[in-house]
């Protein structure tokens, strides 16, 4: 026990957490800890410790005490300067995806980054018009390979896209595909529940860059303002859009929007260049896209051309997500009828009625 008074203080072992950095095994991490020591002839002390507020979890608080003065001022400006270029500078998290889970501990254990095991998803399984995929690489993976470039001329190299369609029409599927063949970016997946930590995740973007920013159903969090229901609703958009002008023109993010409707978006944000540069339509697939689709989901089954033709011809204006679930089904009746691989007629009608 040091000190007296009201605020004793417990000097005890070093206390450590088990943080996810998404390998097999969890990196052990100093929780508390408090350093005093000298530069030259400034004594200063540093403590680290969970950051928060009533119970909620917001990553790591590290406080520095300095003489009063000009180089007391200057040193812990130094200090924390350094400290932010060595946080940008770690690949913990690269060719990670990402995303905030703020949660009320009691114990005040656990990490408030989870990360998402996904699983690689190849060229060949991204099924979307030619026209989709030659606008995705041209803006996404063209884009990054000119970036150094684009930087020297210095044209901004941030940039925004909007991805919009109906649902289950390979958005997510499209956002995966993306984070793993970006593997020097950190991935930050924002859901609509996640809006509150707005500000946290933009930190998060500008320390771990290059990244990319995911923002899930943005049509739900920045709605046309005449189609608001509140100013708390006003208040989140202005948060999103401040946020997002507010990164330095030569910020290494990449925003990625997904919309089912875009009609919602309010235009301050889906038609300014600066904040969305491209937006990309994911439509639903045409009859070359739902074989693709049925031949990919098919999986281990065997479909015959005939019926191959017959499922394609009658699912007409259904979604990728749609044709995934019908293969399933497909798959399930079969081996009820028979127990066999060889996919029959009947197994197909009895999936498409249930469906």
């Amino acid at each position: 026990m040091l000190g007296g008074g009201h605020f004793p203080i417990d000097a005890g072992p070093l206390q450590h957490d088990e943080i996810d950095i998404g390998d097999d095994v969890p990196v052990c991490c100093l929780k508390n800890g408090l350093w005093l020591s000298r530069d030259k002839d400034v004594p200063f002390a540093i403590m680290m410790a969970p950051g928060g507020r009533f119970g909620l979890r917001s990553g790591v608080q590290v406080e520095i005490a300095v003489p009063t003065g000009g180089r007391g001022a200057q040193f812990s400006q130094e200090l924390f300067r350094d400290l932010e270029l060595q946080v940008s500078k770690g690949r913990t998290y690269r060719g990670r995806v990402i995303s905030l889970e703020g949660h009320i501990d009691p114990m005040g254990d656990g990490s408030m980054v989870k990360v998402h095991r996904l699983g690689s998803v190849r060229r060949e399984n991204v099924i979307l018009p030619r026209k989709t995929l030659d606008m995705l690489d041209r803006n996404v993976a063209g884009f990054i390979a000119a970036r150094e470039q684009l930087k020297s001329l210095q044209f901004q190299v941030r940039k925004g896209l909007l991805f919009y369609g109906a649902p289950g029409t390979g958005k997510t599927h499209t956002i995966h595909y993306l984070a793993s063949q970006l593997p020097n970016h950190t991935t930050l997946l924002i859901t609509a529940e996640q809006v509150g930590l707005l500000g946290e995740y933009f930190r998060l973007a500008r320390f771990l860059q290059p990244s990319m920013m995911v923002i899930e159903d943005v049509d739900l969090i920045a709605r046309e303002r005449t189609h608001m229901h509140g100013p708390g609703e006003e208040a989140l958009l202005n948060k999103l859009l401040n946020e997002m002008d507010g990164l330095r023109e030569d910020a290494e993010v990449l925003f990625i929007l997904t919309a089912n409707r875009p009609d919602q978006i309010e235009p301050a944000l889906a038609s300014r260049p600066g904040r969305i540069d491209q937006a990309i339509e994911f439509p639903l697939p045409d009859e070359e896209g739902r074989q693709k689709l049925a031949t990919l989901y098919a999986r281990g089954l065997t479909i015959s051309p005939e019926l191959m033709e017959l499922t394609v011809s009658r699912t007409k204006g259904v979604s990728a997500a749609f044709i995934k679930e019908l293969l399933r089904r497909c798959a399930q009746f079969q081996l009820e009828f028979s127990k066999e691989t060889v996919l029959t007629k009947e197994a197909v009608d009895a999936a498409l009625q249930e469906c």
